[in-house]
């Protein structure tokens, strides 16, 4: 997989990053092991091979050990990708958890001694369209009219200011009854 698919935002050798989150190391077993660690988020976290003939299934389930320590909780998926630009192969996912305000994207690069480092990037902001301000800013877009004013004060024809506001219908009307005895 990973083949002329997007690289998600993380195409570039991990170096490039923002933050490294955590470390996994296989353990004993051959398994997948380390601890995430963010200001608000901490966790013991292992990959889960996940089983699938479908080509677009993960490649690991991401679990984390549950607080009382006793079993392992999903928290996400990771997807295998290869960087556009170097051909490098990665994980891609994003940790998810109620008590997370928005899920963590998160990419995992194999280090040469088979570990993966865990890396995190914010986002970059949406660009804002002509008129409205960024979705960071919480601007609305400007009102033209309220409806308190009376019509003759907007910038709409007093006509078509009538009625519900959604025009003239284009559904022929009943059998047996006119426009005027329908809005009576």
């Amino acid at each position: 997989m990973g083949e002329g698919v997007p690289d998600k935002g993380f195409g570039r050798h991990q170096e490039n990053f923002d933050m490294n989150i955590g470390t996994l190391k296989a353990n004993a077993e051959g398994v997948h092991i380390g601890r995430i660690t963010t200001l608000t988020f901490s966790a013991t976290v292992a990959l889960r091979a996940f089983e699938s003939t479908n080509e677009r299934a993960p490649k690991f389930d991401l679990m984390a050990l549950s607080a009382d320590r006793r079993s392992w909780v999903k928290i996400g998926a990771l997807w295998e990708y290869s960087s556009n630009e170097t051909g490098e192969c990665f994980l891609s996912g994003q940790i998810d958890d109620p008590s997370l305000s928005a899920p963590i994207p998160v990419a995992m690069f194999q280090q040469n001694d088979g570990s993966y480092n865990v890396a995190w990037r914010r986002s970059k902001p949406k660009a804002s369209l002509d008129g409205f301000g960024s979705e960071s800013e919480g601007a609305l877009p400007p009102l033209t009219a309220t409806g308190d004013e009376p019509a003759s004060d907007r910038s709409v024809d007093s006509a078509a200011a009538t009625g519900d506001g959604l025009g003239d219908s284009t559904a022929p009307a009943p059998k047996g009854k006119t426009r005027a005895s329908v809005d009576a």
